[in-house]
């Protein structure tokens, strides 16, 4: 066996810890970080009360699941290229999840919202009367969606430059 093969199937305390270095990564997390701190601010501007719900909620301003993959996108083409095909799998990603929140989950969260009325106005004897009601915020308006999307673009680009700095 040569070194090679061997420095490839043995595992390194160096590997375990390259994670922390993963600038693509670092800045997906980063970004939804941000967007849930975010939301926590425009939902007490919005209501005027502070609802820690938010920070680990979903819907609402910015989307932090379109921050999260619009950054690992824009990371993954900083850092190996535009034309490559991670690039292109996190593109497609990324557009599928913020179709998805603007589409899927922006009715369903709408259609949550008319049947937990419905329940609401049963009389009090009927058997969901008293059922738990249906999550209402789930997906996200368009504009809610660009924004997360401008904050995941740019946290990967400032980490890219911060990185490149810090490695200089």
């Amino acid at each position: 066996m040569d070194q090679s093969t061997t420095t490839a199937t043995s595992p390194s305390s160096t590997h375990y810890f390259s994670i922390f270095t993963n600038y693509p990564l670092i800045s997906a997390v980063t970004s939804f970080t941000i967007a849930q701190f975010i939301k926590l601010f425009t939902s007490w501007y919005r209501e005027r009360r502070w609802d820690l719900k938010q920070l680990i909620g979903s819907g609402g301003m910015p989307s932090s699941h379109s921050a999260t993959v619009t950054a690992l996108a824009v990371a993954i083409g900083l850092q190996e290229g535009f034309g490559g095909s991670h690039f292109a799998i996190a593109l497609v990603l990324a557009s599928v999840v913020m179709y998805d929140a603007t589409g899927v989950r922006l009715h369903a969260g709408r259609q949550a919202e008319v049947l937990n009325q419905i329940v609401y106005e049963l009389p009090a004897e009927h058997p969901l009367a008293e059922s738990r009601p249906l999550r209402e915020l789930l997906g996200h308006t368009p504009p809610q969606v660009v924004a997360g999307g401008m904050l995941g673009s740019a946290t990967a680009v400032t980490g890219y430059l911060f990185f490149r700095i810090a490695t200089s």
